[in-house]
């Protein structure tokens, strides 16, 4: 199996072909997850020293950071999947864009959540109208918008094409967030990581936000293809080839017994 080459692609963008494929990948992706997040937490909870200001309450960062990153990365990509499913009509593309949609939801407020719980003893409070924080719950009431109005809408097609332009208005907020300690005086303390800049931080204390960052994308694959492969069968229900795959996973169960 060649993941490089175009003829690969377009056929994993088949429904037919893309359900026993997601199947095999699903336990792959559930290993490297329990694996790499059992390490971040060790390297995280375990190996990384106290900060010399917070002391242990900046750990939680290894679980806000990552989550944060995510909710933005998982908005980039719903929306690119959304706009493809919307231009060249992929069926398994606005399926995917409707499978991120949770998990980028579930990240956003995992990120508000542990950023309270981090700045009520950093802050003394547990909440702030910062202008990173309101962009991030911008972020997740725009996941509940696209998650609601592909709800609302009864005819798929209508549905992938509203939710589109409402993933593609909604992304403008991104480097919103990102940017926003760089474009206005906030409480909000600025990257220790990033693309153009050296890390300042601790190697154990870097290793362990990387490590959770990945694990954190595992996951994001691991429940996205269980949500897709769910969203084909109802969608191709009437399919021949659904038919014969549920008449055969039903036969193993039984013969397993």
């Amino acid at each position: 199996m060649n993941f490089f080459t175009k003829a690969f692609w377009l056929k994993l963008s088949s429904p037919k072909t893309f359900y026993p494929f997601a199947g095999k990948m699903i336990p792959v992706f559930m290993a490297i997850t329990v694996v790499l997040t059992l390490v971040g937490l060790y390297y995280g909870f375990v190996l990384a020293p106290p900060d010399y200001q917070q002391g242990d309450s900046y750990r939680i960062m290894f679980i806000h950071v990552p989550a944060a990153w995510m909710s933005m990365w998982i908005y980039i990509v719903m929306c690119l999947f959304a706009i493809i499913g919307m231009v060249w009509r992929t069926r398994l593309s606005d399926m995917m864009a409707g499978a991120l949609a949770p998990t980028g939801a579930m990240f956003a407020f995992l990120a508000l959540w542990t950023g309270a719980l981090w700045g009520k003893p950093t802050w003394g409070a547990y909440w702030v109208w910062d202008a990173r924080l309101t962009s991030e719950l911008i972020l997740l009431f725009l996941f509940f918008g696209f998650i609601a109005l592909r709800a609302a809408i009864d005819d798929p097609q209508r549905a992938a094409r509203a939710s589109a332009l409402l993933a593609s208005v909604g992304v403008i907020n991104v480097p919103i967030i990102y940017f926003s300690v760089k474009w206005w005086n906030t409480l909000h303390q600025g990257s220790s990581v990033g693309l153009t800049q050296k890390a300042t931080m601790e190697d154990s204390m870097l290793t362990a936000m990387m490590v959770m960052t990945f694990a954190f994308w595992a996951y994001t694959f691991m429940v996205a293809f269980m949500r897709v492969r769910n969203e084909i069968l109802e969608r191709e229900k009437n399919s021949a080839w659904v038919t014969e795959s549920v008449t055969q996973r039903v036969s193993e169960k039984v013969e397993g017994k």
